[in-house]
């Protein structure tokens, strides 16, 4: 239900108070108001955050970028500077309304919605604070949207233009032990086919523990251990179960040999590079 904002307006007092609404991609929603007092709307619960404001809020007609930013202090029963360095928060779901905090149920006015871009941290632990930008949905317009030709597949393993079936490509394996918190030496059940190599590129998520949830790209193998592109932001246990997902090095031998996908594959191996003039002498 909408709210009717010009009446609210009227009067030299109002009820008004801002919320946001922000969606993780793991699922989690979570609600902020500026009221003093928990506000709960839609079944969610709001809870008070008088230390995050947002920005101006610019509504254009065109077609430029709307953005807007968000500060707010940091808060171990909210948001944390953990969540936000294991990147919980990376692309979250926001949508910024103003609400009559004296009847949460007559509606809300929506002001700005989109996801969540950079976000910066003034400094971490409690008492820190943070900026996070808040990205309109024409946002999308500065993507390239035209693809050049290059000798590597272009699609991604398992989205709808490669059509590999990753269910098949997952597995559960536990976490056996762990060097710097990016070499992580894992066992497969004996009845997964897959070799730790054919996990490279693809991605690990943990299963449980404080990291579950967070996946992170797998850079390389050294005999049973993944070599992890980046720490996770919280100590890795041994006996942590993990689910690994295969990668892809998106060639052309590999698409046809370990994937039997040549027919999906999104690449032109055989098109002359930019080196080609230097092939021939006198050229």
């Amino acid at each position: 239900m909408t709210l009717n904002f010009p009446e609210r307006l009227q009067g030299e007092l109002t009820n008004l108070a801002l919320c946001w609404r922000v969606v993780r991609v793991d699922g989690v929603a979570l609600g902020f108001t500026t009221h003093d007092r928990t506000l709960v709307i839609d079944g969610l619960h709001f809870q008070s955050s008088p230390g995050m404001a947002p920005s101006a809020i610019v509504r254009t007609a065109g077609l430029d970028v709307d953005t807007m930013e968000i500060d707010g202090a940091l808060s171990a029963a909210a948001i944390t500077a953990d969540d936000l360095a294991g990147g919980r928060y990376d692309g979250a779901a926001v949508s910024v309304f103003a609400v009559d905090w004296t009847a949460p149920a007559a509606g809300v006015q929506l002001l700005a919605c989109g996801t969540l871009g950079e976000i910066r941290r003034a400094n971490s632990g409690a008492g820190g604070s943070f900026t996070a930008e808040l990205r309109g949905p024409t946002a999308a317009l500065d993507a390239t949207a035209i693809e050049s030709y290059s000798p590597e597949c272009r699609a991604e393993l398992g989205d709808q233009r490669c059509r590999v079936d990753l269910a098949l490509r997952t597995v559960v394996g536990v976490v056996t032990a762990v060097e710097a918190n990016q070499q992580v030496t894992i066992t497969i059940p004996d009845a997964a086919s897959e070799a730790v190599a054919d996990f490279v590129t693809g991605r690990m998520r943990p299963v449980r523990g404080a990291n579950a949830g967070i996946d992170t790209l797998i850079a390389g193998a050294l005999g049973d251990q993944l070599l992890l592109f980046e720490p996770l932001p919280y100590d890795l246990l041994p006996g942590t179960p993990v689910e690994l997902r295969q990668g892809c090095d998106k060639r052309l031998a590999t698409c046809a040999t370990r994937f039997g996908n040549i027919s999906n594959f999104r690449g032109e191996p055989h098109v002359p590079g930019g080196d080609v003039l230097t092939r021939f002498p006198g050229v």
